[in-house]
């Protein structure tokens, strides 16, 4: 018995050292990967947009995904060519929610297709509008989910504006949105409806999976 709880009051003292341990590789991991970021920058030539130094804002942008664990991701946006910074900071928004709503379109189309050619069945077509309308749908919605954290510009040969601006994602909070999107799409989709179950089981799953 004293054994037992000599190895039990062991292993409760091992437990803070092996988080310690855990917690310092993962800094280690967070400041290589901040340093690589910056020097990729940096040999772009971009800079940061805002009144914040690029490395403060960087750090900020992986303490927000370490905060969030699996549940956070990062979304890009892109703007290649304008005039004005305000206009392609706007078009960098707009890009990212295009981007994500088409990558949740296509993984929800993979999925039903995946399932569909299971069963014998082939959808390919019946499913076209339905697709537009999700997608068109999950762009509305998952704007009020993307969670500015940082832009970077850099100038173009010919005088105008190249910008990228990154957000960040709470997965639960994106799975809403795809739910609220697939609700408004269906309505126009007999055949989705007679699938419904399925296809919102689909949605409710993380894309990136």
């Amino acid at each position: 018995m004293k054994k037992i709880i000599a190895f039990i009051v062991a292993l409760v003292l091992l437990v803070p050292a092996y988080a310690d341990a855990a917690n310092k590789a993962l800094e280690k991991a967070r400041n290589k990967e901040l340093k690589t970021k910056l020097k990729e920058y940096k040999k772009g030539k971009w800079e940061i947009l805002g009144s914040r130094t690029l490395e403060f804002s960087l750090a900020k942008h992986y303490d927000r995904l370490n905060e969030l664990g699996d549940d956070g991701h990062e979304v890009e946006g892109i703007s290649t060519r304008t005039k004005s910074k305000n206009t392609g900071k706007q078009m960098a928004i707009n890009n990212a929610a295009i981007t994500y709503a088409q990558e949740a379109g296509s993984s929800l189309q993979g999925r039903v297709v995946a399932d569909m050619n299971a069963n014998g069945a082939d959808p390919a077509g019946e499913f076209d509008n339905f697709y537009a309308a999700y997608e068109r749908l999950v762009e509305k919605e998952i704007r009020n989910e993307l969670e500015p954290s940082y832009s970077i510009i850099r100038t173009n040969p010919d005088g105008s504006f190249e910008i990228r601006s990154y957000f960040i994602v709470a997965e639960s909070a994106a799975a809403k949105a795809r739910q609220r999107a697939l609700e408004s799409a269906m309505k126009d989709s007999e055949l989705a409806q007679k699938h419904a179950d399925k296809i919102a089981g689909f949605v409710k799953e993380s894309f990136q999976e």
